[in-house]
């Protein structure tokens, strides 16, 4: 069986198990006993709830502790539970496609690349992933459900809120058990703290945490990947922070008025959504167009490689990054941390990007054909699906039932496709006997 087939049968069995699975949420969501008013929810309300769970994404149409009940709150944290460790399911599979069929020297770069010696043995991989994931959402429940019973003087409520963010912070999924949010809980770090915890480390992505597992803090056992994701996304949480901050600082409309600590507090929460997390502490739309033009190039940028957050990863803006830096150097190779980026893997990055940033503009274009909300808004909107991140300006839910269906569609595609393409383009290696004369266009 040749390298193409063996992608096409994975990605195609993928797909149909993701789309059955959004479909089998969508049936569940639709029942009356999922709503809270015992009425039937419309298809197109809990399509696109289903597709933003099943994507971890957190957008929504419908206020999710007020529309839904309790069955229909268990059957959304189910949807990112499995939405969570699916998608990575999915990037696992879809690299032991690869690896099975590229040669002994692909399979030894794809085991060092996921940071494992087991990659061949895919069930022992799966175990140590879900079984990763389980203990993280653990242990941010063990801090977190403490807390909301002290907080909320009920111990079923308390027990249930903090397995509700426990498990939505780390999945990155968005999604608040609470009407206003987490607006309520602004000043609690005892809160905030492990829900942003939750989020960044659920953004790592597993090759990272198994990596960490095995070299521990050794950084010179740590491969490539895990340099350049855990590296890019220190730099990226600082530069969100100093720059939501400094955009924020006097808008009375979100952090204005706070004090001093408040405001930096709020400024790194902000900073750690907005590549995926997708809580927010104030309402984005009352943010400044600056502030919201540098949370679209966050969201885009997203979370780390086979991790539950989305956007086109940060290793990927990283190599974009570099490759900018050795042109302008003059070097033939791009070089970091004593390693050479192969071409073809800067020929990925470049595909990636220009993949998410098509989807981007295509999305904003259609949804300007059935809204007249302002471009900002839309832009927002539509690369919050795309990145799965869940920040909203208020615009899924006053879309028209074709919007809805637009953006479910862009959550579908910015996470299932990304890892598609990386896959397919890994496997579509063609040796030519022939090489035409080389002649260089001019750029710029």
């Amino acid at each position: 069986m040749s390298n193409l087939v063996v992608h096409d049968f994975s990605a195609l069995l993928a797909l149909m198990v993701f789309l059955f699975v959004v479909l089998l949420f969508t049936t569940l969501l639709s029942l009356p006993i999922a709503a809270a008013d015992g009425r039937g929810t419309a298809f197109h309300d809990t399509l696109f709830t289903a597709v933003s769970a099943m994507t971890v994404t957190g957008l929504v149409t419908v206020n999710t502790a007020e529309h839904w009940s309790f069955f229909g709150q268990i059957v959304i944290l189910l949807a990112i539970q499995i939405g969570g460790l699916g998608i990575v399911t999915i990037a696992l599979l879809l690299t032991r496609a690869v690896t099975r069929n590229l040669g002994l020297k692909g399979r030894i770069l794809a085991r060092q690349g996921v940071g494992t010696t087991k990659l061949g043995e895919v069930q022992s991989l799966l175990r140590v992933v879900i079984l990763t994931a389980l203990t993280l959402e653990l242990a941010l429940a063990v801090f977190l459900v403490p807390r909301f019973i002290v907080v909320e003087q009920s111990w079923s409520g308390g027990l249930w809120h903090g397995i509700f963010y426990a498990v939505s912070s780390f999945n990155n999924a968005g999604f608040t058990a609470h009407t206003t949010g987490l607006s309520g809980f602004e000043n609690d770090p005892w809160i905030l703290v492990p829900i942003m915890v939750g989020v960044l480390v659920g953004s790592f992505g597993f090759p990272v945490f198994l990596v960490l597992m095995m070299a521990k803090a050794h950084w010179r056992k740590w491969n490539l990947h895990t340099k350049l994701t855990l590296t890019t996304t220190g730099i990226l949480l600082v530069v969100g922070a100093a720059l939501w901050g400094a955009l924020e600082w006097s808008n009375s409309a979100t952090i204005g008025d706070l004090s001093v600590g408040e405001r930096v507090m709020q400024s790194i929460f902000a900073s750690t959504m907005m590549r995926s997390g997708g809580f927010s502490l104030v309402d984005p739309a009352a943010s400044t167009s600056a502030t919201l033009l540098a949370t679209d190039a966050l969201m885009f940028v997203g979370g780390g490689s086979a991790s539950t957050a989305g956007g086109i990863k940060v290793t990927t803006i990283a190599l974009l990054f570099l490759a900018i830096v050795a042109e302008a150097k003059g070097d033939k190779n791009l070089m970091v941390f004593g390693r050479t980026i192969p071409e073809q893997t800067m020929r990925v990055a470049i595909s990636v990007t220009f993949f998410g940033a098509t989807l981007v503009l295509g999305g904003s274009g259609l949804i300007m054909l059935v809204s007249d909300a302002s471009l900002d808004h839309i832009l927002f909107e539509v690369i919050s699906a795309f990145a799965t991140c869940g920040l909203s300006v208020g615009l899924s839910a006053e879309l028209p039932p074709a919007g809805k269906y637009l953006l479910a569609a862009l959550m579908f595609a910015g996470r299932i496709g990304p890892i598609g393409l990386a896959s397919a383009l890994a496997l579509r290696r063609r040796n030519l006997l022939y090489k035409y004369p080389e002649e260089q266009p001019v750029i710029g």
